[in-house]
């Protein structure tokens, strides 16, 4: 069995106040371990970001725990924390806003070095750039020099992920990497992505509203709607054999190419997408064991 990195332990984070207050996560249990990618999938709004950023303590849950090796962060001490921020890296939706429009690509590779790596001498930072380059293949003699502006969504992309391992993580959360790169080098970078996560034997988060990359990138995969997760499990248990209605709809809005549109029955209906998701927001649902790997939370009416 893989050894758990971090995990989210009963974590709810709320905004507001009394009758104001918002689930933004609402008893989010997550582990992630070394080797495999966890999958977080719903629709925008439904608390993946959320989850993202209680992982990446930037926010504090309002109940429950982020655990980093068993250990709670939330009164961890100032040197835990520094290394906690090292070993948890990044990799944003936008490959553009994420970087500095004003600095080199070196500079963006350079800077965590500086930073994180206090191993590694002046002498040996641009070979160390070199070789992060390399890994995300990109030329380093062709995109060092340049600018982000010079490069294109997917090179920046692969620049973001170099940054991320330049400080040797432990862990990676991936917040919809591929969402604002063209179709066609979508796949390059979730083949990079499956690459550092087996060969650097890497925790991932992977969060996506796409339920079909989920299949190609994550072993697991965790279903989330209304700020809490409504199925769970294996990535193939899941996607093969969904229980929860929501996880249903997901799957029925990924495109067949053997199915027409017109012949696609009601599952897209606008009543019935209603109906789901207001099902889908009741806190009352039973946990359910489908399978010894799969777990969903289902109402009465489900």
């Amino acid at each position: 069995m893989s050894e758990t990195i971090l995990a989210l332990d009963d974590a709810t984070k709320t905004f507001g106040h009394g009758a104001a207050t918002v689930y933004a996560a609402r008893n989010i249990s997550i582990a992630l371990r070394t080797g495999r990618a966890l999958a977080l999938v719903g629709e925008s709004g439904s608390g993946k970001t959320t989850c993202a950023r209680l992982a990446m303590l930037e926010y504090l849950p309002n109940a429950g725990r982020v655990l980093f090796r068993g250990q709670p962060m939330q009164d961890a001490a100032a040197k835990e924390i520094a290394a906690y921020r090292r070993s948890v890296q990044m990799i944003f939706q936008d490959p553009f806003a994420s970087l500095n429009p004003a600095q080199t690509i070196a500079y963006h590779l350079k800077r965590p070095l500086q930073l994180h790596r206090p191993e590694i001498g002046k002498a040996e930072i641009d070979a160390t750039i070199r070789e992060l380059l390399q890994r995300v293949k990109l030329d380093p003699d062709l995109v060092a020099p340049k600018y982000p502006h010079e490069l294109s969504g997917g090179q920046r992309q692969r620049v973001n992920i170099a940054r991320a391992l330049a400080v040797k993580p432990e862990v990676i959360v991936a917040d919809e990497p591929t969402s604002m790169l063209d179709v066609s080098v979508r796949l390059g970078v979730l083949n990079l992505l499956n690459d550092m996560k087996r060969e650097m034997n890497l925790a991932m988060l992977y969060i996506t509203h796409d339920i079909a990359t989920a299949r190609f990138v994550a072993e697991d995969i965790a279903v989330m709607y209304g700020g809490q997760i409504v199925e769970w499990g294996a990535t193939a248990e899941v996607i093969d054999n969904p229980q929860h209605p929501y996880t249903r709809l997901l799957l029925s809005a990924v495109p067949n190419p053997d199915l027409r549109f017109e012949d696609g029955g009601s599952d897209m209906q606008p009543d019935h997408v209603d109906a789901v998701r207001n099902l889908s927001a009741r806190t009352d649902g039973d946990l359910i064991e489908v399978s010894p790997r799969h777990f969903a939370r289902l109402t009465a009416k489900a």
